[in-house]
């Protein structure tokens, strides 16, 4: 990866989404307070990598930028009302996000229950006022509802509430204190002794792919897939595949690159919970040891800290694969894709 062109053009990618969403917060007409609170939220920096996602798949499917900018800021009005309800007291309880404040500490719980709710119905009257043919328009507000559903992105997070308060949260509870070692050393362990055994089988031959594939038990790891492939994974996804669509992009181009956007997504959530455990306050802009805290069903919990990274490189690796076919042209997704695990933030 040429490091410094890729983080310049991501930086120039950045700055044009930010600039198409005070364009389109300019025209808003909500009570002050509302307003005040939308934009404390919305326009608080961030990575902003599912819009930059929407902008490279459109480039990458031959068209040009500014049609997809209505979809790139419809998916970061999702994201952002879905980090709002997240930090609430009834679900994560964060009074930490992208280096402030959580909205409910500043503005109250109700208001910014107020805001995530006028950013989730906003993302579709901005998909919908764009100048794309009706047939294009219909097709991206179908995938982004069915990514932020039930059976995508909300259904995830109920998932993983269940999660912290179902079985995984009770061992957490009743076992030892040194659970780290428990959960993550005994998987270390395991994989480990299977990659050696690979290795004298032939290597690849041996070699499982799925994420849980490599445990005696799989449950804990299989439903941990499951949760971020919908809260995570479904949006990442979507990203992409409106991408594809604004440009007019095949089905195929379509598919493979929500292929890639899932497989990303899982690599994603695996390097968030390496820096839940790993990372610091300052550089992340929340609060860290959260997950554990709360008792969330998390890679690290389960497979330890060095078999979660070797997994999102893993990850990384079969996504970057699925993008061979377009050769060059692919560079800055698959510098996205290796820039998702190498993160500090």
């Amino acid at each position: 990866m040429s490091d410094v062109s890729f983080k310049e053009h991501l930086s120039s990618l950045r700055q044009e989404v930010e600039a198409a969403l005070v364009e389109n917060l300019g025209s808003a007409r909500w009570p002050a307070s509302l307003k005040e609170a939308v934009e404390y939220s919305l326009m608080a920096g961030g990575k902003r990598l599912r819009p930059v996602l929407v902008l490279l798949a459109c480039e990458l499917c031959g068209g040009e930028r500014r049609k997809a900018f209505a979809a790139a800021c419809a998916m970061e009005m999702i994201h952002t009302y879905s980090l709002i309800h997240d930090d609430l007291p009834s679900m994560d309880d964060d009074e930490l996000r992208r280096g402030r404040p959580t909205s409910h500490v500043v503005f109250g719980e109700a208001l910014a229950i107020l805001a995530g709710d006028c950013l989730l119905t906003h993302a579709f009257q901005t998909l919908t006022s764009g100048d794309s043919p009706p047939k294009v328009m219909a097709e991206v507000v179908r995938v982004l509802s069915s990514a932020a559903s039930g059976s995508g992105m909300v259904g995830g997070q109920v998932l993983d509430l269940e999660a912290e308060r179902g079985p995984f949260r009770n061992r957490l509870l009743t076992e030892p204190a040194d659970r780290e070692n428990d959960h993550g050393l005994s998987f270390d362990r395991l994989v480990s002794a299977e990659s050696a055994d690979s290795e004298e089988q032939g290597g690849a031959e041996a070699e499982q792919t799925e994420i849980g594939s490599n445990f005696q038990d799989t449950r804990d790891v299989d439903h941990l897939i499951r949760i971020h492939s919908m809260k995570t994974g479904a949006l990442i996804a979507a990203s992409l595949e409106l991408g594809a669509i604004c440009a007019e992009g095949s089905v195929q181009d379509r598919e493979r690159l929500r292929q890639y956007g899932l497989l990303i997504g899982l690599a994603f959530q695996i390097a968030d919970d390496l820096l839940d455990v790993t990372g610091s306050n300052s550089k992340l802009g929340k609060t860290t040891g959260r997950d554990v805290d709360l008792g969330k069903l998390t890679y690290p919990s389960l497979l330890g800290v060095e078999a979660s990274r070797n997994r999102a490189e893993l990850l990384v690796q079969q996504a970057c694969e699925l993008l061979s076919p377009y050769g060059n042209r692919a560079v800055w997704l698959t510098d996205l894709a290796r820039f998702i695990v190498e993160r500090d933030h």
